[in-house]
């Protein structure tokens, strides 16, 4: 037996290979991190706090896993680097002690239509193989069995160059499981011609009423008007039978327009490539808003929506398909499984059984294999990210997980709390980035970042025990003890949304009416059918202002002034000052400096090596040729502007000579969300989560509806900034609007005028309303899992 004592404990028997117990930062600058110098402990868990933008993911994320992740894969040969993404070294001074990590993070799943929750977890993978091997009857190899693989068959003469060449009769085939209707999808689509085109008009006329089809100089529209097959200045009603059939369905062939060669193809097989084979949940709202109307998705006829072929729909093991398999409940599927005792695929079935078991372990044996991987919630999919990793074998490894409580009802955080302990006690060292208090109760170590958000923050304001934080003087423990009270009058409502015989996913004949005029939230452990009876039947009309979970998108060109439609009318007040194009004060467009174009800064690529990115030297990072610096606007340049911080333009634009109401509203609003302090020119790349989350709000705060409904708004939010977005709701009703909230958080819940309480379990265990009242009637009642915890959250 080894004398050696535990790391830390000095004596005679200790060994130096136990005195490397810390994960050591020093100097750390990334985004804003300034100067941060930190000493994490090993195999224990450390819990990340502050509000939100403090600087938690950039020392986390982008700092301690991304250097881990960067030398892992100096490891490898420059080979296979050059496959690999480049990783840039972070902006530290010193990194010690670093193990590998693991990172699980909130990134929503690919939300590709062919990609389910099988597909993504490699249980797919598992079941083909096991129909494959006892399907009967027997249809081929796992491809057979694969939505994503179609049928291929191929013969003919390939010449073999080795020696003497001689050409060889060959045969290829390759059997899949794709439904060759809707090529795998689950669903067809019916396109409306009416929302394509005018007929009343001519081509010439502007017939096309499709975004971004303009007439005059579009390419795809002269295409269409050059081609030869039909008459550009005839209405389309008046087309022959011939020109109408190559107008809608022609094959693709090559015409000259303009005299340039180009590719005329029917408008219908164009639309389906143009817009359909992308996913509608990427796409930008407008176009998002075209597809809906233009396009009517229904369930495949031929496979019944389970993408399957009528072959792997027929093989079966005990009576089930493989496409009744993924139907099922992962829970129903994993008693299913347990009953096949199969020597022959033994190792096969304990593999599957343990990925199933996962799965109900960490609270989601609701889900059925066959769901969209779109669909999951930024909770969910992080949970489904989580699973392999839970039997794992591996020790000493550092996980790093971004929030894992989101999107978990506090019946859920316990069971969360104890994967992570679970994750901890066989060595590993667990990160957690985190605001929920009952997650940072069971931190070994809790470090708070602030102490405020942007500029304001990236420092170490604190650094110790839970019980150390709540006697610290930091925001974090001042609010971590904070409990919301019940308000000791509500809201009448105004009037109710009448929700009659619901049936979206697992809701069972729900009836309720959603009052009107008032904050309500609509709660429930997770996937009870929130969200399946707020989406599914709450009509996403002219007045239903929608805000869902979906993260934003945008490059590092993007920034606050771009997505919020802000530098619009800034940059029309900098033309109208000067008698110039708005296009001007673009970085994107004719203002941007040639050198960079726009970007600020010169990309080298070093191939396998990360590039690098230098201030380029003419514009000096401003973006802007010198030529458009030199136009003012109340005595600013554009890049001054943008330089700003929300807060700052929201006084330079409200009043006095550089006055823009526009820009001033949009401006309110982001104040109004707690943004004031970030830049109106910083790259979206740099935003956290929780800043992403309120950009889209305030953006969607702008649209014109009667009807807000929000969808876990207090994602990524510091107890502090709850507290804020809650003033934001009250003024929301208070002006008149219907405020539904799909919200876990029990300070959002002690605040509301109603609450609607699906349960009591999730999948087919829920689906059903279990409580409608006030805050106060719940928590007296106590009748449900919401009531016993809102009871002990306002202490009653």
């Amino acid at each position: 037996m080894s004398s050696a004592k535990r790391p830390g404990t000095p004596g005679p028997g200790s060994h130096v290979a136990d005195s490397h117990d810390l994960i050591r930062v020093h100097g750390a600058r990334e985004n804003n991190l300034k100067d941060v110098s930190v000493d994490i402990p090993k195999r224990r868990l450390t819990v990340f706090t502050g509000v939100s933008g403090s600087g938690k993911s950039s020392l986390v994320f982008n700092t301690i896993a991304a250097e881990s992740q960067r030398l892992i894969n100096e490891t490898y040969s420059a080979f296979v680097q050059g496959f690999m993404p480049t990783l840039a070294r972070p902006e530290v001074d010193v990194l010690d002690g670093l193990t590998t990590a693991i990172i699980v993070d909130q990134q929503r799943m690919g939300a590709d239509p062919r990609s389910t929750v099988g597909t993504a977890t490699d249980v797919n993978a598992m079941l083909r193989i096991l129909f494959s091997r006892l399907g009967e009857p027997r249809i081929g190899p796992p491809s057979a069995y694969s939505f994503n693989t179609a049928s291929v068959r191929a013969s003919g003469a390939i010449t073999v160059e080795r020696g003497n060449k001689k050409a060889v009769r060959a045969t290829f085939e390759r059997t899949g499981g794709m439904c060759t209707h809707c090529e795998g999808r689950g669903t067809v689509s019916d396109i409306d011609l009416t929302q394509l085109y005018d007929d009343s008009k001519s081509l010439a006329e502007g017939a096309f009423t499709i975004p971004g089809w303009k007439s005059d100089s579009q390419w795809t529209v002269q295409v269409y008007a050059q081609s030869g097959f039909v008459d550009p200045d005839k209405p389309i009603r008046e087309y022959t039978e011939k020109e109408l059939r190559d107008f809608l369905y022609g094959e693709p062939v090559k015409v000259k327009v303009n005299g340039v060669n180009l590719t005329y193809e029917g408008l219908i097989p164009k639309i389906q490539k143009s817009f359909l084979s992308k996913d509608k949940e990427a796409m930008q709202p407008h176009i998002r808003a075209f597809v809906e109307r233009a396009v009517t998705f229904t369930t495949c006829p031929e496979c019944e929506g389970t993408r399957l072929s009528e072959g792997a729909r027929s093989s079966k093991i005990k009576k089930i398909s493989i496409a009744d398999a993924c139907a099922m409940e992962i829970r129903d599927l994993a008693e299913w499984v347990r009953d096949l005792t199969e020597p022959s695929v033994a190792p096969l079935l304990t593999a599957l059984r343990d990925t199933l078991d996962s799965f109900v372990e960490i609270g989601l044996g609701y889900l059925s294999l066959d769901r969209p991987a779109g669909t999951l919630s930024g909770g969910e999919a992080q949970r489904v990210k989580m699973i392999r990793h839970l039997g794992s074998s591996l020790t000493d490894t550092t996980y790093v997980f971004d929030e894992p409580t989101v999107g978990l009802h506090p019946h859920d955080i316990q069971r969360m709390n104890d994967l992570l302990l679970r994750l901890r006690d066989k060595g590993n060292t667990v990160l957690v980035v985190e605001h929920k208090p009952e997650a940072i109760a069971i931190a070994d170590h809790v470090v708070d970042l602030g102490p405020g958000a942007g500029t304001a923050g990236g420092t170490v304001c604190f650094e110790g025990t839970v019980e150390e934080l709540r006697a610290a003087d930091t925001v974090t423990g001042r609010h971590l003890d904070d409990r919301a009270v019940l308000k000791e009058s509500v809201r009448k409502p105004a009037g109710a949304l009448e929700i009659r015989d619901a049936r979206t996913h697992n809701l069972q004949g729900v009836d309720v009416d959603v009052p009107l005029g008032v904050l309500c939230v609509v709660t429930g452990v997770a996937g009870s059918g929130k969200s399946s009876l707020i989406h599914g039947s709450v009509p996403a009309g002219a007045d239903v202002v929608s805000v869902d979970q979906s993260p934003i998108k945008g490059s590092r060109r993007s920034n606050p002034a771009t997505y919020t439609g802000l530098l619009d009318p800034i940059r029309k007040a900098f033309a109208k000052a000067n008698g110039v194009k708005p296009a001007l004060f673009s970085a994107n467009s004719e203002g941007a400096c040639p050198t960079c174009n726009g970007a600020g800064v010169i990309y080298t690529d070093l191939a396998m090596m990360a590039g690098v990115a230098t201030p380029c030297e003419d514009c000096e990072g401003k973006r802007f040729q010198p030529a458009v610096l030199e136009y003012r606007f109340g005595g600013r340049d554009i890049s001054e502007v943008l330089a700003m911080s929300v807060d700052q333009a929201e006084e330079f634009f409200g009043a006095g000579e550089a006055r823009t109401p526009a820009a001033h509203r949009i401006l309110r609003r982001l104040s109004d969300v707690g943004l004031g302090y970030l830049t109106l020119g910083q790259p979206l790349t740099t935003l956290s989560g929780g800043e992403r989350q309120r950009l889209k709000l305030a953006t969607h705060m702008g649209e014109k509806g009667g009807v807000y409904v929000l969808d876990e708004p207090t994602t990524g939010l510091h107890l502090a900034d709850v507290e804020q977005l809650l003033g934001l709701l009250d003024r929301l009703v208070d002006a008149g609007k219907s405020v539904i909230v799909i919200e876990h958080h029990q300070a959002v819940m002690a605040h509301a005028d109603w609450i609607i309480d699906l349960g009591p379990g999730a999948g087919h265990d829920g689906g059903r309303v279990v409580f409608e009242g006030t805050p106060a009637d719940l928590v007296a009642d106590r009748s449900t899992l919401t009531g016993e915890h809102l009871a002990a959250y306002v202490g009653a």
